[in-house]
């Protein structure tokens, strides 16, 4: 399995929040639910992504913007719109001006309008639900384009999103699953999109296949030496070639893998700490325990605590 299907293999959704948005002009909503990833679409008109600290992003129909739950962000009609509510966990259709109370079924806010833009969005409810390799490789903000876009289409989720029929549920968590992966497919496969820089690396014949070896065997003793002997290159030579295009060297990146790797470990099972060093390539559980701290700012058990799953209140 290559890297990139490694990353997507660990999507997994568990309760799906999805709402359909009918808003008119002018409208804003300020996003503070704590969703972990969230997904948006437009069915109709058009929209902006303003994150904080970042530069906004439009989105028409079709296209899809996924967005970090550690990004605060506003969605509106126009950049320069003051936001009229604040969308939370405990309310997810509060109403206000330019936007209704849900009306039936619960996941529809407002009624159908001439001229109101209809926004379709959809929410991982854990963090668990990601792998931290793959929130590591997302930007705060991405929008993959709507032409020759991903599967599913935005009229059948949206359709989806409006129906109440037996195993709703199941069905919009696998439709979430669905979309992130087909979006990420197509970003990570565009040679224009900003993807993460080992990607994009992964093309070229010296680096790829170091990159390679590091993900396949993240826990083999490995040197540079080592890796450039397999790549047919001097070590000087893998170095410079591997900062340049990867953006840091070999160990480094190396190291930031195993880490990515023993944090997923310690989220999804409950194997030791001990355990979890080792199959990372780690001698022992202080070995991780440093690494984990220098890398992260915290400690693996700190690490290991569940956090609270995130819900969207009455409704969902």
């Amino acid at each position: 399995m290559d890297a990139v299907s490694q990353l997507l293999a660990d999507v997994r959704a568990r309760g799906a929040v999805f709402r359909r948005t009918i808003m008119r002009p002018p409208w804003a909503l300020r996003m503070a639910s704590g969703a972990p990833l969230t997904l948006a679409t437009m069915l109709r008109g058009r929209a902006w992504i303003v994150p904080d600290r970042h530069e906004p992003v439009p989105i028409g129909v079709g296209d899809i913007a996924v967005v970090r739950g550690d990004t605060p962000y506003t969605v509106a009609d126009d950049p320069a719109t003051t936001p009229s509510l604040e969308v939370t966990s405990a309310d997810y259709c509060p109403g206000s001006e330019g936007v209704e109370q849900a009306s039936r079924p619960a996941r529809t806010c407002g009624t159908p309008a001439d001229g109101a833009a209809v926004l379709v969005s959809g929410a991982f409810e854990r963090k668990g639900e990601l792998s931290e390799r793959l929130l590591q490789a997302l930007p705060a903000v991405l929008v993959v384009p709507a032409e020759g876009g991903p599967y599913p289409s935005v009229e059948l989720v949206a359709g989806e999103v409006a129906a109440d029929r037996p195993g709703q549920q199941l069905v919009l968590d696998r439709l979430l699953e669905l979309m992130l992966v087909s979006a990420l497919r197509s970003w990570f496969g565009d040679p224009g999109a900003d993807a993460p820089a080992w990607c994009r690396a992964l093309d070229d014949p010296v680096v790829g296949a170091a990159l390679r070896l590091l993900h396949d065997t993240p826990a083999h003793p490995w040197t540079v030496a080592d890796l450039a002997a397999k790549a047919g290159v001097s070590r000087a030579a893998l170095a410079r070639r591997f900062t340049a295009l990867v953006g840091e060297p070999p160990m480094s990146y190396l190291a930031g893998w195993r880490i990515a790797l023993a944090a997923d470990l310690l989220r999804e099972t409950d194997l030791t700490v001990g355990t979890i060093a080792r199959k990372v390539g780690y001698a022992n559980a202080f070995a991780l325990s440093v690494a984990f701290k220098r890398l992260r700012g915290t400690r693996p058990s700190d690490h290991r605590r569940p956090e609270p799953a995130w819900r969207a209140g009455p409704g969902a």
